[in-house]
């Protein structure tokens, strides 16, 4: 049984004044780039984490574990193991489980049980495009976090987010006009599914002028921003279109930032780099023009 934390907003927020930071650290781990002597050994995903953690616990406002690089070594256990780590290493820091579950009724329970109960995260990774049946189900946790993805950072997310569509004459929506796709889910997760006030959006740093556009329809929805670093987001750009409540995320920049011994030493001075950056970006951003 989990132990009863603050919303996840909350957390976030709290962490975020905290640390005086919106960085929000990915940690996918991939043994073929550990330093020597954890080079390829699937047994030291959770000790590379954790030192990733303790070395920058105080410069994040949350950190997002990606589940497939657990489960595919079959690492599960050092997943649990490393969610329980931050919660002892960066208390109150929120998880956020990126898994980016899909599915509908009894199968999204059983995703909802292992996010939420199994690993006791924080907030999940959602895709919405199964529509509300694909969201109901997570939302019975009305105290944890939901991030749908709306206008995702790969070249591919132009495929389907993009699409225009209609709104009947009959819809609740007419007066606004054709819609893209992404903003459709945007308003949806902000608005009509945001039932406990916890939904945010996943928008690609990629494509900053979608994300003013996301902004439009939801104003006040945290945003999870991948995409700054080795995807080449513009980080200025991303920052002034995010506007107030949004965590940038880095992953490889991070952990990776050196192969030898003293990773760690250079993932806390990446982190570092990167907090200030967006620090300095969303003061830039906030200052009037002369």
């Amino acid at each position: 049984m989990s132990t009863p934390r603050p919303p996840f907003t909350q957390q976030w927020q709290d962490a975020a004044e905290r640390n005086n930071s919106a960085l929000c650290v990915g940690l996918d781990p991939e043994p073929s780039r550990f330093p020597a002597p954890w080079t390829n050994d699937p047994l030291r995903l959770f000790d590379f984490c954790a030192a990733i953690v303790d070395a920058t616990a105080d410069l994040v406002c949350a950190y997002k574990p990606q589940i497939a690089y657990f489960a595919a070594l079959g690492a599960e256990d050092q997943l649990e193991r490393l969610i329980a780590h931050i919660r002892k290493a960066a208390p109150g820091v929120p998880v956020i489980l990126d898994a980016k579950r899909g599915d509908i009724g009894a199968t999204a329970e059983q995703y909802a049980r292992e996010a939420f109960v199994r690993f006791d995260a924080d907030a999940l990774t959602l895709s919405p495009y199964m529509g509300f049946d694909s969201v109901e189900p997570y939302l019975r946790y009305p105290e944890r976090g939901l991030f749908l993805l709306c206008r995702t950072s790969n070249p591919g997310g132009a495929d389907l987010q993009t699409l225009r569509i209609a709104n009947p004459a009959t819809s609740p929506s007419a007066h606004l006009g054709d819609e893209l796709l992404f903003e459709r889910v945007a308003r949806l997760a902000a608005q009509d599914w945001n039932r406990h006030g916890q939904n945010g959006l996943v928008a690609g740093a990629t494509h900053p002028g979608d994300i003013e556009r996301i902004r439009a329809v939801a104003p006040d929805a945290p945003l999870l921003i991948p995409g700054i670093g080795v995807q080449g987001g513009d980080l200025e750009a991303t920052v002034r279109a995010a506007r107030g409540r949004f965590l940038i995320n880095a992953s490889r920049s991070v952990l990776y930032a050196s192969s030898g011994r003293e990773f760690a030493d250079a993932a806390r001075r990446e982190a570092r780099r990167l907090r200030d950056a967006i620090n300095h970006a969303a003061h830039a951003s906030a200052s009037p023009a002369p």
